[in-house]
């Protein structure tokens, strides 16, 4: 219940930032649509235990600044591909292999390859993703294997 309540103070301030108008007709249609959505998070039961195990964050802060700067340089290194005159593009397909035991890992995973230009994570199986990889910088398994290492690092606390 507490983490309902803390969501929903949340979401309240977020709206309140972001909608910059305080009458009173608005801020009743402001908390109404946050009475819904938290309704629908206690439905499908999107505050689960763990999807906040409170020993991913000290550590998960961490791994999202490291990924800023791993995103940072692939998009210099895309730039580079796309401003070339003649594109080094060679696509493939690779299998990451992953080491994660939670399904938060492995969405934390897969969402990393994503968010890193020139990777995008395509199909995922039982001990492997399927990556789409624009070029042969880009399918560096040696760098996914780091990445996936530190995924499984803030996964284990």
């Amino acid at each position: 219940m507490l983490k309902a309540i803390a969501l929903g103070a949340a979401l309240f301030a977020f709206w309140l930032v972001l909608s910059g108008h305080y009458t009173p007709f608005l801020l009743a249609m402001g908390a109404l649509s946050i009475l819904f959505v938290l309704l629908l998070v206690q439905r499908t039961n999107a505050i689960s235990p763990e999807l906040t195990r409170r020993h991913l964050r000290p550590r998960l802060l961490a791994y999202w600044c490291w990924l800023a700067v791993e995103i940072l340089k692939s998009c210099v290194a895309v730039a580079r591909v796309i401003l070339s005159r003649k594109p080094a593009i060679a696509q493939s397909f690779i299998f990451v292999p992953t080491s994660q035991t939670s399904d938060m890992g492995r969405v934390i995973f897969a969402n990393s390859i994503t968010l890193t230009p020139g990777t995008v994570t395509v199909e995922t199986r039982d001990g492997y993703f399927t990556v789409h990889a624009l070029n042969e910088a880009a399918a560096d398994l040696s760098a996914l294997a780091d990445m996936d290492a530190r995924v499984s690092a803030v996964e284990a606390g």
